[in-house]
């Protein structure tokens, strides 16, 4: 699998030249089809996901794109794609639903915040066939590929953490987590979404000395992230959904932090800075 990182920030997008070299766009990832005849698959639809244009050039979107959630960073590129705003655009758009909810409830969910007056038109009204879903925990097969989701602890509205599947390779993808609040049922979901994955993307906002307003946010540290990866036995841990005040210049400290506890755990995990852009082969 072909896995790019289109936006790895939290929170707001984070423009200027103090983070050029990590990015600045939020929470979006895609999986390059692996045939002519797969979709493309998108997880989330932050501001990263406007870099699907310099992708796809003069060609429509035909894509599955997966929400963890609803806040902001994850959904406010969606309208912005001019490849996906066309008469001739297939999209599928999977949205976290309250337990049990249709797919009607879904769409009312995410247009909660995606229409007047907050917005001038609703998802609906987005040219091309789109079809909304509601995304609940469980597998689905999307083009090749095994797309299994589950609950994971987060405030502030239902949240999943995603694994990905294709020919005995995988990755898993669970940018808000609040790995030092969770309940341990849903530190179950998220180590069976994290178990043996070649690649695991994990969200890592805080440093252990900022363990307060993680705690706060409902977010992880960066400590949280490795001891996911290292007790579910993950080949490689890339921290994203980084901090929007968080400059290049600072991301040495947050990579000495991981390093250190990696080896405090007796590991060998190798850690490395999610980057906008940045191509992961899996």
């Amino acid at each position: 699998m072909t896995v790019q990182l289109l936006g790895v920030r939290g929170s707001t997008p984070a423009p200027g030249r103090q983070f050029v070299d990590v990015g600045g766009h939020t929470s979006c990832v895609a999986v390059h089809p692996a045939t002519e005849d797969d979709p493309w698959l998108v997880l989330d639809g932050g501001t990263g996901f406007r870099n699907l244009a310099g992708l796809l050039g003069d060609t429509p979107l035909h894509a599955q794109i997966v929400l963890t959630h609803l806040h902001w960073d994850h959904v406010q590129g969606l309208p912005f794609l001019r490849q996906s705003d066309r008469d001739d655009a297939q999209i599928t758009l999977w949205i976290p639903s309250g337990d049990g909810d249709g797919d009607e409830d879904a769409l009312e969910r995410l247009a909660g915040g995606f229409s007047p007056p907050h917005f001038p038109i609703r998802p609906d009204q987005l040219r091309g066939h789109w079809s909304f879903r509601a995304l609940d925990p469980g597998d689905r097969a999307i083009g090749s590929r095994t797309v299994s989701a589950a609950e994971v602890e987060h405030k502030g509205g239902r949240t999943m953490g995603l694994r990905v599947e294709d020919g005995g390779r995988s990755f898993a993808y669970i940018p808000d987590h609040a790995v030092s609040t969770a309940p341990v049922e849903q530190l179950l979901h998220a180590d069976r979404l994290a178990a043996d994955v070649d690649v695991l993307f994990h969200g890592a906002p805080y440093l252990a000395a900022e363990q307060d307003t993680a705690t706060h946010f409902g977010h992880s540290t960066v400590r949280d992230a490795v001891d996911v990866a290292v007790r579910n036995a993950v080949g490689r841990l890339v921290l994203v959904h980084h901090a929007p005040n968080r400059s290049d210049d600072q991301f040495e400290q947050v990579l000495t932090e991981a390093q250190d506890h990696v080896r405090s755990l007796g590991s060998d995990l190798h850690v490395e800075i999610g980057r906008e852009l940045a191509v992961h082969t899996i």
